[in-house]
């Protein structure tokens, strides 16, 4: 079935598909979704993945009709690619997304996640093209909601896109881990980007009660959506939602250019846990946990872990009896992650739902089962 071909009709189509999909229950957020025309928050061109290249797709070229059912899907579309926006890319382009129109079943779901009603005064860390401020803007007026991104370019336009649609939420311009003080305290902190450790700001930011919803995402690029509730001390707890969706890493929080990997012979040993582990939603995420500095890939069957911070390094490779591991460096990456998760296996190998995080101002620690479970430091 097609998009209906104007924009009052297909935004309603988005929400049926949104609902379809799982992602949104509660009936609120419909009707946002049935009031925001998303066309609007794409601009005039975006960018969609051509082979192993970004191709820009112009509006203008397209024409009304394609461009509206492209603005209607619920997929995620690329608008800026290593900083550069479509509308300026000479051709194709490689490297990585770094802003994009999320994908609406994933916003909505968001949302639900962290469990926002009407009243609540929201913070929002990420303002994109400004299609989930809009969003949240229909669900609990303007003046409710404040909105900070990074990428000041990305700002303006924004803040425009709000403007064509009718909402003025405060928006400000910065480094959404610092939060914005001066509208605080908030009921909800809800960020459309990921990072690797709650930044202390925003625990000074949520009220008693209040709560934090972000995804935990790291340089292996694993991730977990979580909602923490903070208590009257300021200590931030919650459990993972489960659900199998991430952002795209806050800038601060990024990771450090990666330079050419040769791989080392190091110590060889038989691996006590498969590397096919890392194909496991959960499972990579426990990996990451126990190595936070590591950057992932695979090579054919193989798998490579490479820190850039000190040149330690582990890699595997099929043997008659299992794999074996080569590791080199000051830290011992797969040893650290085989511990993990053997630990998590011990357990019965449980979806992410059975993990939590305990947030002070001093540490941030994800647990397994309970407080006094396994459990892994993130680097703060």
């Amino acid at each position: 079935m097609n998009a209906p071909e104007t924009p009052k009709g297909a935004a309603p189509y988005l929400a049926d598909r949104i609902a379809d999909s799982g992602s949104q229950t509660d009936h609120s957020w419909r009707a946002a979704v049935e009031s925001v025309p998303r066309e609007v928050f794409l601009g005039d061109d975006v960018y969609r993945m051509d082979g192993a290249r970004w191709e820009p797709v112009h509006r203008a070229e397209v024409g009304e009709e394609e461009w509206r059912r492209l603005a209607h899907r619920d997929i995620t579309w690329v608008t800026q690619v290593e900083g550069v926006d479509a509308a300026d890319a000479p051709g194709p382009l490689g490297g990585r997304p770094t802003s994009s129109a999320t994908l609406p079943s994933l916003v909505v779901r968001t949302l639900e996640v962290a469990g926002i009603r009407e009243g609540d005064r929201v913070l929002e860390v990420g303002t994109g093209t400004g299609y989930s401020t809009a969003i949240l803007c229909h669900r609990l007026g303007e003046e409710n909601v404040t909105s900070v991104e990074y990428d000041t370019g990305v700002a303006a336009r924004a803040a425009a896109h709000l403007r064509t649609v009718g909402y003025a939420p405060t928006l400000v311009t910065g480094d959404g881990l610092q939060g914005h003080s001066d509208g605080a305290e908030y009921d909800a902190l809800l960020a459309t980007c990921s990072v690797r450790h709650i930044p202390r700001a925003w625990l000074w930011q949520v009220r008693a009660g209040g709560t934090i919803t972000t995804a935990l995402n790291g340089w292996m690029m694993a991730s977990g959506l979580i909602r923490l509730t903070l208590d009257d001390t300021g200590v931030a707890t919650g459990r993972f939602a489960g659900d199998r969706i991430s952002y795209m890493l806050a800038r601060p929080h990024e990771r450090p250019p990666r330079p050419t990997f040769h791989r080392l012979p190091g110590d060889a040993r038989t691996s006590r846990v498969d590397p096919g582990l890392f194909d496991d939603w959960t499972g990579h995420f426990v990996a990451q946990l126990a190595a936070p500095s590591a950057e992932f890939w695979t090579s054919g069957t193989d798998v490579v872990l490479s820190d850039v911070a000190t040149g330690s390094q582990a890699w595997t490779e099929a043997a008659a009896n299992g794999w074996t591991v080569h590791q080199s460096g000051p830290l011992r990456l797969w040893d650290q992650v085989e511990t993990a998760l053997l630990s998590w296996q011990a357990a019965d190998a449980p979806e992410q739902t059975a993990f939590g995080m305990t947030v002070t101002d001093q540490t941030q620690t994800v647990w397994l089962e309970d407080p006094d479970g396994p459990s892994w430091r993130l680097p703060v």
